[in-house]
């Protein structure tokens, strides 16, 4: 029980102490999560008790991750980028909705592809941008 509230206090301070970047990065590392749960539910067999409301359960985890990185983006500053980003959220958001209503895994590993691809283009570009701060600073000092 202790460590459960080290492991949730480290969590808090990680999310306090992050900047913008590497939050949207948590938040792609969240959605990728309970993408990977839905999909560990779906193989429990059928009669499993719980399966269908664990299925449920991550879907909607994963849909509240992506609507909250689509209601981040800001439309007018982003331009065509933002617009393409906010209609591929919604694409997202309504095939976990397809998945969650006829229980299919296979809309879900879309997803779980497409999610993934994002968060490590994402990564890759915070790298660089890290890279690059830490570059101009080295030639300050």
């Amino acid at each position: 029980m202790v460590a459960n509230g080290y492991a949730r206090t480290y969590r808090v301070n990680a999310v306090l102490t992050a900047s913008p970047g590497q939050l949207v990065l948590m938040l792609y590392d969240g959605a990728l999560k309970a993408l990977l749960l839905a999909q560990e539910a779906f193989s429990q067999p059928e009669d499993q008790r719980n399966r269908i409301e664990l299925i449920n359960t991550h879907l909607l985890k994963a849909q509240a991750i992506l609507s909250e990185l689509q209601g981040g983006l800001n439309l007018e500053a982003g331009g065509e980028f933002a617009l393409t980003m906010h209609r591929l959220y919604d694409y997202h958001n309504r095939r976990l909705i397809e998945a969650n209503l006829r229980k299919q895994v296979a809309p879900v590993i879309e997803v779980e592809r497409l999610v993934r691809e994002l968060r490590d283009a994402w990564a890759e570009m915070l790298s660089k941008h890290d890279n690059s701060a830490m570059e101009r600073v080295r030639g300050v000092a």
